[in-house]
């Protein structure tokens, strides 16, 4: 397997950067709180990066500094399947040696602060 450790987008194909352009211009609302939060290193200087292209994966929010990636997650991942394949993501991207922190939108509306507090105890 190549080593894309220092590759910003670990070789994404042109498809997934266009598709998370996409994604970049329609935030949930969520996803818009916690960017304002993040946005230009107001995270303990931490750059963050969102709806970021990783392989074959877009993450909402990403840290390469870190290898941290942060999803949000709405009311379909509540569901059986949609929870087995966040879990098969998140084990892939994990064996990639990435740290991934999962939040329920509702989480962050509701307590940013808790929120912000367990991004910076990563």
């Amino acid at each position: 397997m190549p080593d894309y450790k220092d590759n910003l987008s670990w070789a994404a194909k042109p498809d997934i950067f266009k598709r998370a352009k996409e994604l970049r211009k329609s935030l949930t609302e969520s996803e818009e709180i916690l960017w304002q939060h993040l946005r230009n290193n107001k995270l303990g200087g931490l750059k963050f990066r969102r709806q970021h292209p990783l392989d074959i994966f877009i993450a909402d929010f990403y840290c390469h500094q870190k290898r941290l990636i942060i999803e949000l997650d709405g009311g379909i991942h509540d569901l059986l399947e949609q929870k087995e394949h966040d879990e098969g993501r998140t084990f892939e991207l994990e064996e990639k040696g990435f740290k991934v922190l999962r939040f329920k939108n509702d989480e962050v509306i509701n307590n940013i602060e808790e929120v912000l507090s367990r991004i910076q105890n990563h």
